[in-house]
Formats: structure tokens, C-alpha cells, sequence
């Protein structure tokens, strides 16, 4: 549990009233907000706690969440208020509830915002201390803390976080939407989640995975102008968030968003399922209701001069390769040839857009599905357009957000096609893999122009072998032992480049082999003054020479994180940048030197930590051996290394019987190999995680290949001197 992020998420929504001077207005707020909340008391005394918690650190007796959506005058109010309070039983909470950290933000825009948190102490007497959260708050930088003085194990903290905002009179207006599991680190003994709202506010709003179905506490009426919906939990059990796990799936949950329309003709401009009136609840979304908002959003539409004159000429194997083609190119001329422009620009060396006649810039994944409609409606190739949500989120069947969708481009060619959102890195086929392996509904588009039907559909999955990274290492020891040359050579593919492509490319590794491929020239090179060019480009390499400089010392340091040992002469090298498919790997070279850690004196013989090579592995507690909770993992993936080591003259290797390993199961297995041939040592490992969802059943098994890769990398070699 941490409550230091949980303040800071609420901050980030308010205004730093702690770094200002507070109005007489704000301090009568905080005090009615503090009555209000405070005002009932308990006999905490009169709680008692069930036999089976006993053991726990803590326990939340109560935790309240309220939403509040309102029309004070002509504005728009929405209020939350996380009112919870927290028996502590051991000093490991004592500890865990001693500060308070909260996020300083800038006021946002047009919003007038409060944020009230009040804390105070309930001792075991009864005896109650509040917190003057004002003066013993310390303000730094970046932050805010509260350090919460004088707890002690039995002590009862009792605290809550208040915050409003006040949208000015708007026709239309959607908040965010809302979803929030109801279980915490802690056990919680009740529970109360509460929405009032008033009229004209239309809420989409349901429970999931067992949480208790919605009861409406007050209708909307003439005589009653709001209405109360909520629900309670009693013994809501604790959970400790493990690894590979989506709490919005397996734990109780519930969702919701709020819109505000004035009038009926503002109500159809709402990008969102609605209700069909105020005093509904929407709980659930059918398909027809999907295709009745989608049905007219995607119609064919763009410019295509640019890539007809790509393609003229120009002949394909099949429709599969001109759409792949078509696709990089769009890529390109609306992206890629852009991003220098944006870099000169945000640094003020020029204004470069002059240089961009019609610039087409797609602001959203629907502009970009729309454009590349018109593409295969002119050249007659049929496509779907499909509708999917992220496994997180949970069952397409349980949609109710519009936040939650996604869109894919499903181009029905003899081997169809997909194609996701539009960046420097998509790929075809690269859709996301938080998509992958799970049910969507696919809008059937008749005469590639007209959206008439809508079916349940599934999206493919990916497999370890596609999504994998592969190092080849070759050691040089230096002649003392005191240290050891590295050069690593590192490919990866499918959905483990896209991290990687992200934390090892920067702009100028892709955009001028882009303008070579498809014959584009750089802003610098239209610059028709040469003066001027020389000047820009004098500039710009200045530029780059840091960004360059900038970029080695990151990669250095994340080179450093992956064997959390110190590096020194650190090189890297693109090989290749892996734009161009999936299975089009991104491969990179490393040079680097490791110092003594890794190497061990023992007398006249050396000690090689020779298993630190293959990175960091899940080291498994006894506490995490046993899990309750199922297994969800974003995509099956692989990572294999190549090592190799010339042993040195004179010394011979003992000890490669423990780098041999072989555990392999249902869920994914873990094999090293270990060989001398002609005096080089070579090791070949490979992990696999085989699925994306492993039932909890099957949580011994990943178990033991994982056991078997963290004994690898705590896997020695000894160099004996002959």
C-alpha cells in the first residue's frame, strides 16, 4: 500500500493550496468540510476485530468514496471526497502511515479548484489529536510532506482527502471517467461507495467481479433534484497486488463517467455511450448500441494526391504488399518528415513549417483509420474496423466506457492485416499486445464505404518466439583479471522491440534513412539562402552532438540497471532500426568494460560470477512461492544470450555442471547450456513465458523455471591455474 501515491494522484487534479496564503472563503470551506466528515462519532472502542485479521499490520475499519456532480448557479461542480479510517496493529504500519506526500501542480486552466486533507490521531483512550496539516507540512520543490507525529501501534488514524472543482457554464461537458478497484494492501471491514448527482448530469456507472450490484438510494424528481446510487462491502478481503496482475479483472470493481448536456442537440454531440435520459443508469453497452455511435464516425475521407504518386509506377506482389507499402509510406510523409521540423522548431534554431505545402497531421487514431479508408476504398481492397478494449480493462461483453476502446484496421487481403495507431515505430501486424488474444466486435463496412452490421470477432495472438530478444556476449578477460571486456550484440522482434525501440532510438537514427528510402530532403536541405543554411546547420549539429552525448550516458546507465554493476568506456551502435515488420529486428551493438565485480581472487584461481551476464532475474520469496491470485501477463515472450569466453592460457574451467539446466513445463521453462569447444567456453540460455494468462493453479510451475533462471544468475565458474 502506498499512501503517498494516492495523495498524489489526487493532488494532481488541485490546486497547491498548502503553497499560498489561504483566503477567509477556503478556511470556512475547510471547516464545514471538516464538520461534515467529522461531525459523527464512534465508539471505536465497541469494533472488534475478527480472529482471522488478527495477524495483519493493519485494518481499515471504514473507508468511504464519494462522488459529488452538481450546478451551483451556472457552473458545473464535481466534488470526491476519500474519507478512510486505520487501526494500526503492528509497527510495520505504524511506519507505513507515518508520511504523507503530495504532488505541487500548476492551477489548471479555466478550472477553480480546492484541496482539503485533514489527519488526525484517535489513541486507544479514546483521545483524539488533530493534525495542523498547514504548519507541519514541509514544503519542497516538487512536493509536499506531512510527517504524522507520535503514532503507535493501536493508535486509529483517521483521515480524509477533499477535492473540488468548478467547471465554468458549458454546454456539454464530460469528466474523466472513473475506475477503482474496492479492495486495498489492507483488510477494509466497511465500505460505502456513493454518486450523487443532479439533473441534466447522465451517468454510465456499474460494479464488477463481484462487487455488490448498485442500489439507488433517491430518485430523481421535480420535489428531489438529485439522486444518491451506491453500494457496500463488508469484509472486503486484502490483497498484495503481486506481480503480473490485473486488479480491474480479478478484484471488485466499479466504473463509471458522468457527462453534463444542457439540451437534446447537445446530448448528440457526446463522444460517449449515453443513457437514454437522466433518470436511467446506463449499466451496460450492447453491440447495436457500439455501432449506433460508431456508424457514421469513420467514413473514407483524405487527400491522397501523395500516395497516388507513391504508388504509380510501381508494381506489388499482392494487395498485401501494396497495403504494407502504402502504409510506411503514410508513415513517413505524415510523420517521420515532420519530426525535424518539430526539433528545430521547439528549438527555436528556425521556423521550418514554410517548407510543408498542405501538411497533413492526424490529430487522432479515427483521422488516420478515416485516411487510410479512403486508400482502400480507391484502390478496392475490403477492411473492417474493429472495436477492442485492453485485457486490463477486462471483457469486451463488459464495456461501458468509451475511454476504453480501441480501433484496429482489419484489411481483409487473402492473409488479412491489422493495423493499430499511428506512430514512428507501428508496424503492420504490430497491433497492441494488451489487444492480442481477446474478443472485439467488428464494424462490417459493405462497398469499403458504408458501416452496416456489427459482429463479434477475435484478435489474433503472438507467440514467444516472435516476441524475443536475443544477446550474443563475447568476454575478453583482461591479462591481470582485473576486469573484463564486453561487446554485446542485441536483436529483438515483435512486441519486446517496442520498449526497446523507445529507450535505444532517438529521432536521428530513423528519420534520414527515411528521407533517403522514400526520396523526401530534411527541412536544412530546402533552405534556399545558403548563408542561412550553413547557419541552421551549424546550429542543428550543435544540437544533435548533445542530444548524441545525452543519449550515450542514458544508455550507459540503463546498461548499468540490467547488471546493477558499474560500467566503464560505454559505446552503442544502431545496426538496425526495426521499423519495418514485426519480425524486422531492432539490433544494436554494445562495447563496455566490467571491473573487478564479476571476477574473485581465490588463491592461485579466479572466480567468474559468469551467470550476471544474462541480467537481473524474479528473485521468488517463500511468502510469493504461494499465490491465490491468477497469473495475467501482457504478451508470451522470450529472452536468449549467446556467451562466449576464451579461457585464458594456462587456467581450465570447473564448475559447468551447475550452468546446465533444463525446466521445462505448461507455462513457459528455463534452459541454459554450458560447453568448452577448443578452449572457448559457450553458454546458450533461453526463457520463455508460454501465455498470457496462467490460472493460479498453475503458479508452481513458473515457479520453477523461474528458480531455475535466478540460480543461473547467482552461477559461478572457476578458472583453476593449471
Amino acid at each position: 500500500m502506498n499512501k503517498a501515491l494516492l495523495i498524489a494522484l489526487v493532488f494532481l487534479m488541485s490546486l497547491p493550496t498548502f503553497a499560498q496564503k489561504k483566503s477567509k472563503e477556503h478556511l470556512k470551506k475547510e471547516a464545514s468540510v471538516k464538520e461534515y466528515i467529522w461531525s459523527e462519532k464512534k465508539d471505536f472502542r465497541a469494533i472488534t476485530i475478527p480472529a482471522d485479521l488478527e495477524d495483519q499490520s493493519a485494518i481499515i475499519l471504514f473507508r468511504e468514496v464519494k462522488y459529488i456532480y452538481n450546478r451551483p448557479h451556472n457552473s458545473i461542480e464535481y466534488t470526491k471526497i476519500e474519507h478512510e479510517q486505520v487501526k494500526l496493529l503492528d509497527q510495520v504500519a505504524v511506519n507505513d502511515f507515518s508520511e504523507f506526500k503530495f504532488q505541487k501542480t500548476a492551477h489548471i486552466q479555466g478550472l477553480l479548484n480546492t484541496f482539503i486533507l485533514g489527519v488526525k490521531i484517535i489513541k486507544p483512550d479514546g483521545e483524539e489529536i488533530q493534525i495542523d496539516v498547514d504548519n507541519e507540512a514541509i514544503k519542497e520543490e516538487d512536493e509536499n510532506k506531512l510527517a504524522i507525529p507520535n503514532l503507535e501501534k493501536g493508535d486509529i488514524l483517521d483521515y480524509y482527502f477533499y477535492s473540488n472543482i468548478i467547471v465554468s457554464e458549458n454546454d456539454l461537458y464530460q469528466f474523466d471517467a472513473i475506475e477503482d478497484i474496492v479492495g486495498e494492501h489492507y483488510p477494509i471491514l466497511d465500505f460505502k461507495f456513493s454518486l450523487e448527482t443532479e439533473k441534466d448530469f447522465f451517468v454510465s456507472l456499474n460494479t464488477y467481479n463481484n462487487a455488490p450490484e448498485l442500489e439507488t438510494y433517491d430518485a430523481l424528481s421535480k420535489e428531489n433534484k438529485t439522486r444518491l446510487y451506491g453500494f457496500k462491502m463488508q469484509n472486503v478481503a486484502s490483497n498484495d497486488f503481486p506481480r503480473w496482475f490485473y486488479p480491474l479483472v480479478a478484484l471488485p470493481a466499479y466504473k463509471f463517467q458522468v457527462l453534463f448536456a444542457r439540451t437534446r442537440k447537445h446530448e448528440k454531440r457526446a463522444n460517449a455511450f449515453m443513457p437514454t435520459d437522466v433518470n436511467t443508469i446506463k449499466k451496460d453497452i450492447n453491440k447495436e448500441e457500439i455501432f449506433n455511435l460508431y456508424e457514421d464516425k469513420f467514413s473514407p475521407y483524405g487527400n491522397l494526391g501523395d500516395v497516388e504518386r507513391f504508388l504509380k509506377g510501381k508494381d506489388f506482389l499482392n494487395d498485401e504488399h501494396k497495403v504494407t507499402e502504402a502504409f510506411y509510406f503514410i508513415r513517413h510523409k505524415y510523420f517521420t518528415n515532420y519530426v525535424e521540423a518539430f526539433v528545430l522548431d521547439e528549438s527555436d534554431i528556425m521556423y521550418p513549417y514554410g517548407y510543408y505545402k498542405n501538411p497533413i497531421i492526424f490529430n487522432s487514431d479515427a483521422q488516420f483509420i478515416k485516411f487510410f479508408a479512403a486508400f482502400l476504398k480507391d484502390n478496392k481492397i475490403d477492411y473492417e474496423i474493429l472495436i477492442a478494449t485492453k485485457r486490463y480493462n477486462g471483457l469486451i461483453k463488459d464495456l461501458l466506457l468509451e475511454d476504453n476502446v480501441d480501433f484496429v484496421l482489419k484489411i481483409l487481403t487473402e492473409k488479412p492485416l491489422y493495423i493499430e495507431h499511428f506512430n514512428q515505430f507501428s508496424t503492420v501486424n504490430q497491433i497492441s499486445s494488451l489487444l492480442e488474444n481477446s474478443e472485439a466486435y467488428a464494424l462490417k463496412v459493405v462497398d469499403r464505404k458504408h458501416i452496416e452490421d456489427i459482429q463479434l470477432t477475435s484478435l489474433p495472438a503472438s507467440n514467444h518466439k516472435i516476441n524475443n530478444t536475443t544477446e550474443s556476449i563475447a568476454i575478453t578477460l583482461e591479462e591481470d583479471f582485473s576486469g573484463m571486456q564486453i561487446n554485446r550484440m542485441s536483436a529483438t522482434t515483435g512486441h519486446n522491440k517496442v520498449d526497446a525501440q523507445k529507450d535505444r532510438l532517438n529521432f536521428y537514427d530513423y528519420i534520414y534513412k527515411d528521407h533517403k528510402k522514400y526520396g523526401t530532403k530534411p527541412v536544412l536541405d530546402q533552405v534556399k539562402k545558403e548563408k542561412d543554411r550553413l547557419r541552421y546547420k551549424k546550429e542543428y549539429k550543435s544540437l544533435l552532438d548533445k542530444q548524441k552525448e545525452k543519449q550515450l550516458k542514458e544508455l550507459e546507465k540503463q546498461t548499468e540497471s540490467e547488471y546493477d554493476l558499474e560500467v566503464e568506456d560505454y559505446t552503442f551502435k544502431v545496426l538496425n532500426n526495426g521499423r519495418f515488420g514485426v519480425e524486422d529486428p531492432l539490433q544494436f551493438a554494445e562495447a563496455f568494460t566490467l571491473k573487478e565485480e564479476l571476477i574473485r581472487k581465490a588463491g592461485n584461481n579466479y572466480i567468474l560470477l559468469i551467470g550476471k551476464l544474462i541480467g537481473g532475474q524474479a528473485d521468488i520469496d517463500e511468502e510469493h512461492k504461494q499465490r491465490d491470485n491468477n497469473v495475467y501477463m501482457n504478451y508470451p515472450r522470450s529472452y536468449s544470450n549467446n556467451i562466449s569466453l576464451t579461457i585464458p592460457e594456462g587456467y581450465s574451467l570447473q564448475g559447468l555442471e551447475k550452468l546446465n539446466k533444463n525446466v521445462q513445463n505448461q507455462t513457459g521453462g528455463f534452459t541454459s547450456e554450458a560447453v568448452v569447444t577448443d578452449n572457448v567456453l559457450t553458454i546458450k540460455t533461453n526463457k520463455y513465458y508460454q501465455n498470457y494468462f496462467e490460472p493460479a493453479a498453475n503458479w508452481p510451475d513458473m515457479v520453477s523455471f523461474l528458480e531455475e533462471a535466478y540460480l543461473f544468475y547467482e552461477g559461478k565458474i572457476l578458472l583453476k591455474k593449471n
